[in-house]
């Protein structure tokens, strides 16, 4: 079997991602920015993504990369540096990378959309990296995790009435249900990009924050907040949406329910 190495493979993807490879492969090694004991099937290695110390040893051997590592801006340098490692460790593994479903339809121009909406042309931009490597490799975009919502949902709820930005509108998943075809695209071979995994409904954004009010039991209001931007825009037109591959299985209603509901932190 496959010996995998996963990047970001302690982040909130990473962590669902990780027990799957555990069950499927023989060797499977993560990449992690602080020490972790390494067990139950797991080998942590420490590497530093700025200047690239420990990452060539990581990749070395590694017949696949799943490659979840990265940030709000800076997941362009993170693939430049993953490449760079795997060539000085002179071999050719399968890189499968996750991405964000219509990366490269929304607009970046000022400092106020880079800082607010910034991820989704820094992830197109690592696109390019790896798809331009010479590697194969696989490339999957899925779109706003339930998970991610739920953490702005929840900072915004403290709010005595709750903004929330006119028009936008999202399409949330299941992390775990992107977790798991991750995990099946690292068994395979390189595919390119392939289909995009979407959730199974689309929502307002000011929906899906009164259905987390409800679901906390919270009557604060929530009051349409017009965002400047060409990026706002975007998202207000569905640039960030794929209805057409609407194959999530989880509604948004139901993970509220497990994740927020009465007695949920």
């Amino acid at each position: 079997m496959a010996r995998t190495l996963v990047t970001g493979g302690t982040g909130h993807l990473g962590r669902l991602v990780v027990p799957r490879l555990v069950e499927a492969v023989d060797e499977v090694r993560v990449v992690s920015r602080s020490p972790h004991a390494s067990g139950d099937g797991i080998e942590y290695v420490v590497a530093d993504w700025t200047t690239g110390e420990g990452l060539t040893e990581a990749v070395r051997g590694a017949d696949v990369v799943v490659h979840l590592a990265g940030d709000q801006l800076h997941n362009e340098a993170t693939a430049q540096a993953l490449l760079r490692a795997v060539r000085e460790a002179g071999h050719r593994p399968h890189l499968v990378n996750v991405s964000v479903v219509g990366a490269e339809r929304v607009p970046v121009r000022t400092g106020f959309d880079r800082r607010v909406l910034g991820y989704m042309p820094s992830k197109y931009a690592a696109e390019r990296v790896l798809e331009g490597s010479g590697l194969p490799w696989t490339n999957l975009r899925a779109t706003q995790f339930h998970e991610l919502v739920l953490i702005a949902a929840r900072g915004l709820g403290k709010l005595p009435v709750v903004p929330a930005p006119t028009g936008w509108q999202a399409q949330p998943i299941a992390a775990d249900e992107v977790a798991a075809r991750l995990v099946e695209l690292a068994l395979g071979s390189p595919q390119g990009r392939v289909p995009d995994l979407a959730g199974p409904e689309v929502h307002t954004f000011r929906a899906m924050i009164r259905g987390y009010l409800d679901a906390v039991g919270s009557r604060r209001p929530t009051v349409p907040v017009r965002v400047p931007g060409g990026a706002s825009r975007a998202y207000a037109a569905g640039a960030n949406l794929a209805p057409d591959r609407a194959v999530g299985k989880q509604t948004w209603a139901e993970f509220l329910a497990a994740e927020a509901g009465p007695g949920r932190r």
